[in-house]
């Protein structure tokens, strides 16, 4: 190619054709996700999103996130389909424990090269989790940059913006010692703790489509995408007072229950309580993983915990089940002694 050649975007790496379809593939997938207050659609500058005439005092709550190293086993089991859900669970749960109905979703997808069905299917899933979570996917960003990534790979980030009345806006400041401590099943390792998760697969070198748990393999296992409690929660909310949640993300139960919790309480959690997945189970076995670090790095089982008085934990049980939500009594908060750590697993 001499200097006098005429140079495309093409020939720089970047394909608009491809990018142009990829939008055309994604605005089905956004239209059924539309709810009251979307007031524009996939493709302007912007999005414009009127908050629900039904609050009083809005007030806005915003959570960011990507998927973390879970890609690198989506790009070498090469399963995209699950990561977008991942994507979106990742937000619109950690707004949840707030209080907050998820509003609106945006993306970003970056990679070297557009591959427009893989980028299809992810987006797929972020769609299918916004469905779950009855917000709306309203917008995004699609970055093609070459030299930046790998031939193959991408990187997803994403961000939730929900609404919660001002007076009943969560914050754990009423959690006391005699309060009940619930939590909800997660779907496996959700998103958290995959550089430890790829660490035990590459020492073990396990056969990752042999069945694993029942008629699942071990690859559908820890791609399983994270679970989205936005709506069998808010349907709680509208019935009884929930004093504090917290979403068991990076940092396990003992490092995320204590971000709820007012520091002259303990949240004691029985082990016993609940059933710990098989895929836990492996993990700590297959990489000789300490008690106390499989807690810190990892959900163990317990996707989100709620804390409720004892006097409505039986009844926001029931609720929760009713929802469709697997729930167990898993410990109690009490008084605080000196500096011990605020959440206990015994």
């Amino acid at each position: 190619m001499t200097q006098n050649t005429s140079l495309s975007y093409r020939d720089a790496g970047v394909d608009i054709d491809a990018g142009d379809a990829l939008v055309d593939r994604i605005k089905p997938l956004a239209k059924k996700t539309l709810r009251d207050g979307v007031l524009g659609g996939i493709g302007g500058f912007g999005a414009l999103f009127e908050v629900p005439k039904r609050y009083k005092e809005p007030v806005l709550v915003s959570g960011t996130d990507g998927v973390g190293t879970k890609l690198r086993l989506a790009f070498e089991l090469n399963r995209h389909d699950t990561v977008g859900q991942d994507l979106v669970a990742m937000s619109v749960n950690d707004i949840l424990v707030l209080g907050a109905e998820s509003l609106f979703f945006l993306d970003y997808f970056a990679c070297g090269k557009l591959d427009v069905d893989t980028a299809a299917s992810v987006v797929g899933g972020i769609a299918k989790g916004c469905e779950l979570a009855g917000c709306a996917l309203i917008g995004g960003e699609t970055a093609e940059m070459p030299g930046m990534y790998p031939d193959g790979e991408y990187d997803l980030a994403g961000f939730a913006v929900g609404v919660v009345e001002k007076s009943k806006a969560i914050d754990g400041k009423t959690i006391a010692a005699g309060d009940v401590v619930l939590g909800l099943a997660s779907s496996g390792a959700h998103s958290n703790g995959y550089s430890l998760v790829r660490k035990i697969i590459e020492r073990s070198q396990p056969d990752m489509n042999a069945k694993f748990d029942g008629e699942r393999t071990l690859a559908d296992v820890v791609m399983a995408p994270t679970r989205i409690y936005v709506k069998p929660v808010l349907a709680l909310l509208e019935k009884l007072t929930v004093k504090g949640m917290a979403h068991i993300t990076g940092g396990g139960l003992l490092e995320n229950v204590p971000r709820v919790l007012p520091e002259n309480t303990v949240a004691e959690l029985q082990k016993a309580a609940w059933p710990r997945p098989k895929l836990f189970d492996w993990m700590q076995a297959e990489g000789n993983v300490a008690e106390n670090e499989m807690h810190r790095v990892f959900n163990c089982g317990i996707g989100l915990v709620v804390v409720v008085a004892a006097a409505d934990a039986e009844a926001a049980m029931a609720e929760l089940q009713a929802q469709g939500e697997t729930v167990y009594r898993i410990g109690q908060i009490r008084a605080r002694s000196g500096d011990e750590a605020q959440t206990l697993v015994v």
